[in-house]
């Protein structure tokens, strides 16, 4: 077994991980990384422009001209503006294509390999955006949509995978959270597209604004083409020799035997299992990683960030900005969130998961409870039914400052370590099926948030922040009480966290009767990789 602590190395030397595994911080890695996390610009880009675009005349003109008419009247409440199911459904047709389709991207991420679904992803994507930014009518807009979606969904199942396997062990977060931080460059950089097309004539405005979907769609489909496999991925399929020469190349050394022995372990604990990855994953072993996973990819959408990003112009203008105002506050929170997420990647692997959640779920707290005030004071008028003023300036900017404020805690918290968690609790046997089930989760409860957010802004007004305000609350909790700290922790030696857990190792069976991956520690398996020598270094499963 690898050692616990690693050996102090000089500072940019090379990344000696925890479990003392070598290797340098090499091209392959950035290279990896870089594409691998376009898979994140996606799924932001696709976030940040529905907002945009939805708010734009000649778009609501071409496929929802019944909104017009009420957005001009606004006849019901100031909260009620942007208030249609059409609409809505237009943004969450995306997620719902992506929830349906990250089952179908589980199978192809196990039995094809990382590389091959994340540049699939790509290409799906590609085609949808060239399909909704030429659409003529509604189905043709939402099929455009729907295959953007599917794209996210194999993206989303594999980009957080591949990232967290082509790390080092001790620089899995900063990696990681590199595919969050390319959603917030993918919002902001659609947040920009939105303000800067308002100066395009309206009638193709919100195409050029679709259209540029296909940059980030290109990038990692091209990308992918040139992406090394994950080294555990080829091993997992039967190609270990060639899962070392990736190692070595990705590590940037030829002494990887320790690392190589440790992945052909766990490959060969996988192969050990007989049953299917989804029904290993509810057995008692793997409950920590799921329930962990499940519940955080949930409340990572009911901090209410993407009610705010969705909607943001819409949202701004419906609390007193005007259309270009509000497109550029709404790119100012885009700015925000970017610079949050680059934060988290130099402080994550540092400070820890847990300290970065639970002080980014207080920090969010405070913000919404504030917001609620500010427009439960001032837009009394609303509530009571009558037409309101737009905000008084002040307190329009104290809204924007603390939207700014909320979104900085999610950049930083919920937002990267969210996928970073469940990329790197899951052993190698469960670790497709479980981001497939924890990516579910997420698209399921964001296509809710899309769904339902317009009309509970209309029917609870300002009270919508104190809603996100309970759950922030409950998450806090949540994190304190249930999620162990794993920063540092080897990626297949994460399971000793759960025998030290206060709560969870009442749960999994005791490290004397199982491994932690449901087989016996004395029993010496041998799967179709065997009790070999595997390029000079003996294996045997522990």
């Amino acid at each position: 077994m690898a050692a616990d602590k690693p050996g102090r190395q000089p500072a940019m030397a090379t990344t000696e991980a925890k479990a003392g595994f070598s290797g340098k911080v090499t091209v392959y890695v950035i290279f990896s990384a870089f594409i691998a996390s376009c898979s994140g610009l996606i799924f932001g880009y696709n976030i940040g422009i529905s907002g945009g675009v939805t708010a734009m005349q000649n778009f609501l003109q071409s496929f929802f001209p019944a909104l017009i008419g009420e957005s001009r009247v606004a006849t019901e409440s100031t909260y009620c503006k942007f208030n249609d199911q059409g609409l809505q459904a237009f943004t969450s047709s995306l997620y719902l294509a992506g929830l349906i389709s990250t089952f179908g991207a589980s199978y192809v991420t196990k039995h094809s390999g990382r590389r091959i679904t994340l540049t699939v992803a790509g290409f799906l994507s590609l085609v949808g955006v060239v399909l909704a930014a030429a659409a003529k009518h509604i189905i043709m807009l939402i099929i455009g949509r729907i295959l953007i979606g599917i794209g996210v969904g194999f993206a989303n199942q594999a980009g957080p995978i591949y990232l967290s396997e082509i790390a080092p062990p001790n620089l899995r977060g900063v990696l990681n959270v590199m595919f969050q931080t390319n959603v917030g460059v993918g919002i902001f950089a659609a947040n920009i597209v939105n303000f800067a097309v308002g100066y395009l004539d309206e009638k193709v405005g919100w195409r050029v604004a679709l259209a540029c979907g296909a940059v980030p769609s290109s990038m990692l489909a091209l990308g992918g083409l040139l992406l090394v496999e994950s080294p555990i991925s080829l091993i997992e399929r039967g190609k270990p020799e060639e899962g070392r020469t990736i190692l070595q190349k990705v590590r940037g050394t030829e002494n990887v035997d320790e690392e190589f022995n440790e992945m052909v372990r766990a490959c060969i604990a996988s192969e050990a299992m007989s049953e299917s990855a989804f029904r290993a994953v509810l057995k008692p072993n793997s409950r920590p990683q799921l329930v962990i996973s499940f519940l955080s990819a949930i409340f990572q959408q009911m901090t209410g960030i993407n009610a705010i990003m969705f909607y943001a112009p819409a949202l701004f203008r419906t609390v007193g900005f005007q259309s270009n105002a509000s497109l550029y506050s709404a790119a100012i929170i885009g700015a925000v969130n970017v610079t949050s997420t680059i934060a988290s990647m130099f402080v994550v692997d540092r400070m820890g998961r847990r300290f970065l959640l639970i002080q980014g779920s207080l920090q969010m707290l405070v913000a919404q409870v504030v917001i609620a005030t500010i427009l439960g004071v001032t837009l009394k008028d609303v509530i009571a039914g009558s037409d309101a003023p737009p905000l008084p300036q002040a307190s329009a900017i104290s809204v924007v400052v603390l939207i700014c404020i909320f979104v900085a805690g999610f950049g930083w918290s919920w937002g990267p370590i969210t996928w970073l968690l469940c990329s790197e609790l899951f052993p190698l046997e469960t670790r497709s099926a479980g981001q497939s089930i924890a990516v579910s989760a997420n698209l399921v409860a964001t296509f809710i948030i899309a769904q339902a957010f317009l009309s509970m802004l209309c029917s609870m007004k300002y009270g919508i922040f104190l809603f996100f305000a309970a759950w922030l609350i409950l998450m806090t909790l949540f994190v304190a009480f249930f999620i162990p700290e794993t920063k540092n922790i080897p990626l297949d030696s994460i399971e000793r966290v759960w025998r030290k857990h206060w709560f969870w190792k009442t749960v999994v069976v005791d490290s004397a009767v199982s491994n932690g991956n449901g087989l016996p520690t004395s029993t010496k398996e041998k799967g179709s990789l065997g009790h070999s020598n595997q390029g000079g270094v003996e294996v045997t499963t522990m």
